[in-house]
């Protein structure tokens, strides 16, 4: 009943004058919807990615905030406390580029760019990902190097960093190019 139900609402959006335009070669794919729907959809999708970025960057980089009143602060070695210092940074670049989109949005609301504010938004919102992605490695570095001394560590963050490549950057690449080319 359901399949049916989709392929009589397929069929009724495939007739001419449904939608307001008339198909003289094949239906076209995708919306039906003006610039503005098409921001605000694309604005409200945007914020709702930027959320699960968001809460995980600020959890984070509080964490790492602290880090520095711990009593065995004190005993890292040098290199330690320069990778300590790089993560944190990392962190609080990390938490701008995702929080930006918000400000971004605020400050131009009214002004009708919104079309721009999601293009800018969506560049802040992946410069924070990947921002994000290195204080990830950079953290899980200090922790395992602190925690085991042990050589293997760099090893073991290197095949964590190619595990968040792949789902973060490499996978949805693929699927884009994979679904996104001419038939």
């Amino acid at each position: 009943m359901l399949g049916q139900d989709r392929e009589n609402a397929r069929s009724e959006a495939d007739r001419p004058g449904k939608s307001g335009r008339e198909h003289d070669g094949p239906v076209e794919r995708g919306r039906n919807e003006t610039a503005e729907e098409r921001a605000d959809r694309r604005w409200t999708e945007l914020i709702q990615e930027i959320r699960v970025a968001q809460t995980g960057v600020q959890i984070l980089f509080g964490f790492l905030l602290t880090v520095v009143f711990t009593p065995s602060f004190g005993d890292l070695s040098d290199i330690d406390r320069n990778v300590y210092i790089a993560t944190v940074a990392l962190g609080a670049t990390a938490t701008g580029a995702l929080i930006g989109p918000v400000s971004f949005h605020r400050i131009v609301s009214g002004r009708r760019i919104k079309p721009q504010a999601v293009v800018w938004a969506s560049r802040l919102m992946f410069t924070g990902l990947v921002l994000l992605l290195a204080t990830m490695v950079s953290a899980l570095f200090l922790v395992l190097r602190v925690a085991t001394h042990d050589h293997f560590v760099p090893w073991l963050v290197g095949g964590v960093l190619a595990w968040y490549l792949i789902c973060w950057f490499l996978l949805p690449m693929w699927a884009r190019h994979r679904h996104t080319t001419q038939d």
